[in-house]
């Protein structure tokens, strides 16, 4: 069961470009006034991090947009890994543990960072929500999947076929949780295009990805929880990309628990060569991220529109922490995946294997130094070892479709989601609509 907290919200959303100001209402993704795109941003009343009475993520409740919390939700694990900061080259690595780790207390039930991220939105939402539709490579749908089974919150989750290989949960999904299916060629941006689509259906709404203010600051949980362990923010701080939504929700917690005269973490986004727009875009002083299609490791990290130009985006955290964009090969990601299974003693996820490949890369380069206090956020992990652990249950889709191609597939898998939701048509079998 969740907890309210009564009375108005403790935070107020503002407008990175014009400083509008709203009182949020759980579901608002874009200011109404015209101007360049920009992120909204929460302010808080002044309360500092941990001052929370809940432990894990609702620690930091009060740095976070929500009008409820969730009991036993599991939050990010910081540990001094000196071992392995010694392997690369580092006197002061700290590792920001994200998944299932039992030995170090790290619990989170769908193994990423992700996990985060939903519970904070689905504690944004208001009371009687519309259905949330979210668009995911697979770790995103697993958390708000399962999440949202748990606390009977309504979602539609479009995942392209290789996605299901992340979702198994210790038990059935609710009914409230339906999964849309991408067969055949479909990727990541497909679905992100279905779902552009879905969410203009009645009683549907679009959870908003990087906009979501809920997104980011939970996500940003990573920097709050460090700083707590450290008694300071880090001097860089390393994270495997796609988006850029977790380095950027980092970059907005550490600006508001920093001391003053404290320097902003410098940010380390990594990417995984051979898809790397955010790196091209960056090397290309500002221009578009170029789309392309390519098998890289880290599928996780392949979306095709990130926020780079976007007010409060990733360029401008870039810019204002002094940061920078590494890319990394598949060779280097698996080499650092063996690596820290060997030093750390758990398996990792794919993205997280790129950030540590490419902090390597950074050191051997002299762009970080040797004495430098790192922050690593090991984005996901410990999937293997919690398989081990734990019988878990396949999840069934809701709708599979065989994807047509991306001129007619996002109308084509809209048809078929509405004429499901109203039951006409030959195609309202559950699961297997094509």
């Amino acid at each position: 069961m969740s907890r309210g907290r009564p009375g108005t919200r403790h935070y107020t959303v503002v407008c990175s470009s014009c400083g509008t100001r709203y009182e949020d209402d759980g579901l608002i993704l874009d200011c109404s006034r015209r101007h360049e795109p920009a992120f909204l941003r929460t302010e808080y009343a002044g309360i500092p991090a941990g001052a929370g009475t809940d432990t894990g993520l609702f620690r930091h409740a009060p740095l976070l947009p929500v009008a409820r919390t969730f009991p036993d939700v599991p939050g990010p694990v910081v540990h001094h890994a000196e071992r392995l900061g010694r392997r690369i080259g580092l006197d002061r690595l700290w590792v920001a543990f994200n998944g299932y780790w039992p030995e170090r207390g790290a619990q989170l039930p769908t193994c990423t960072f992700k996990d985060l991220e939903a519970y904070t939105v689905l504690g944004r939402l208001p009371a009687a929500p519309p259905v949330l539709v979210i668009p995911s490579a697979g770790n995103t749908a697993a958390a708000f999947a399962w999440a949202a089974t748990l606390h009977r919150v309504p979602c539609l989750l479009v995942v392209p076929a290789p996605a299901m290989e992340r979702m198994r949960f210790p038990a059935p999904l609710d009914p409230c949780v339906r999964i849309v299916v991408l067969d055949g060629a479909a990727t990541y941006s497909d679905a992100i295009a279905c779902a552009d689509l879905l969410a203009a259906l009645p009683g549907h709404h679009a959870e908003g990805g990087a906009r979501n203010v809920g997104r980011r600051d939970g996500l940003g949980t990573v920097m709050l929880a460090a700083a707590e362990v450290l008694g300071r923010l880090p001097e860089t701080y390393v994270q495997a990309v796609g988006s850029g939504t977790g380095a950027i929700g980092a970059h907005e917690a550490a600006r508001r628990v920093r001391e003053e005269g404290e320097r902003l973490p410098r940010l380390l986004m990594c990417q995984n060569a051979p898809f790397a727009p955010l790196h091209e875009a960056w090397r290309a002083t500002g221009q578009a991220p170029a789309h392309r299609e390519h098998e890289p490791l880290a599928r996780e990290l392949t979306n095709r529109r990130p926020p780079f130009t976007v007010r409060g985006g990733v360029r401008d955290v870039l810019a204002e922490s002094g940061g920078d964009i590494r890319c990394t090969d598949n060779e280097a990601a698996l080499a650092a995946l063996a690596l820290f299974e060997e030093v750390e003693g758990i398996d990792i996820e794919p993205g997280a294997g790129v950030a540590l490949a490419a902090l390597a890369e950074a050191v051997l380069a002299g762009q970080v130094r040797r004495d430098e206090l790192v922050l690593l956020n090991i984005t996901g992990g410990g999937r293997a070892r919690q398989a081990r652990d734990l019988p878990l249950v396949p999840a069934r889709p809701w709708l599979r479709v065989l994807w047509p191609g991306r001129e007619e597939g996002p109308r084509l898998v809209a048809e078929k989601v509405e004429r499901l939701l109203t039951g006409t048509g030959a195609g309202a079998v559950v699961g297997e609509a094509r």
